[in-house]
């Protein structure tokens, strides 16, 4: 069974009310997500928060906005929110993407996003609206990114390799274009099992991937490259 919470160096994450819990996926996004000085950053979908509270702890100088649809997760995310050292400059709307009004844009905005659109659904509904993207589908997801973003801003996002692919496609009808893409494999027999990519609304020569990281080394351990991406925020690194 998976704790009730997740302790990190600068905070702890309760998630014993959140669907989805705390998953390698949201910890890379919120390790790698980069943006120089941004002021104002948006998480689409905060889950646990935890995302939203690793950039609050890299960016000292933003002030934090998270989404939450699913109501038990948004008050556990407020709360873990208010227990932190950032509690001053997080912030959390318990509403869909579709009904959010900023008043002013985002420099950067990051999601971890559902993405099993034609997977077989359970009987857990709040882990249905976590995992599939009827509630918020890619389009709807890439159009309002593009309208809250900054001229010069990024949106970054995570997912399988064919969802990315599908995923920068549909950027492109928004006039969003991925500038960077970083992969990631279990380990260095294994297939790349997720991509991370950072769009922007300046179309560039793209020169993924420009980054390659395995997870685990040879002999099981975590490798070298994924210490150095946990350092500063799990216990031990």
């Amino acid at each position: 069974m998976a704790n009730s919470w997740f302790q990190f160096q600068q905070f702890r994450v309760q998630q014993d009310r959140c669907a989805m819990k705390i998953t390698t996926d949201a910890v890379l996004l919120g390790a790698l997500a980069d943006f120089k000085s941004p002021k104002e950053i948006l998480d689409i979908g905060t889950g646990t928060g935890v995302i939203a509270l690793m950039l609050a702890q890299r960016f000292p100088e933003s002030k934090v906005t998270a989404l939450e649809i699913d109501l038990a997760a948004a008050v556990q995310a407020t709360e873990n929110f208010k227990e932190s050292p950032f509690s001053t400059r997080l912030t959390l709307q318990p509403i869909a993407l579709q009904d959010f009004s900023a008043k002013a844009s985002f420099d950067l905005i990051v999601s971890n996003p559902p993405y099993f659109p034609d997977h077989l659904k359970s009987s857990d509904a709040k882990r249905n609206l976590a995992l599939h993207s009827d509630s918020l589908c890619f389009e709807d997801l890439l159009s309002h990114a593009s309208q809250l973003l900054t001229s010069s801003g990024e949106f970054w996002a995570i997912l399988p390799p064919r969802q990315m692919r599908d995923f920068c496609m549909l950027a492109e009808e928004v006039s969003l274009y991925p500038n960077l893409k970083i992969q990631i494999r279990d380990s260095e027999n294994k297939p790349i099992h997720r991509e991370i990519a950072a769009f922007s609304k300046t179309e560039k020569k793209p020169s993924y991937p420009d980054q390659i990281y395995c997870l685990k080394s040879p002999d099981g351990d975590y490798s070298e490259a994924y210490r150095r991406i946990l350092a500063g925020f799990l216990l031990g690194y």
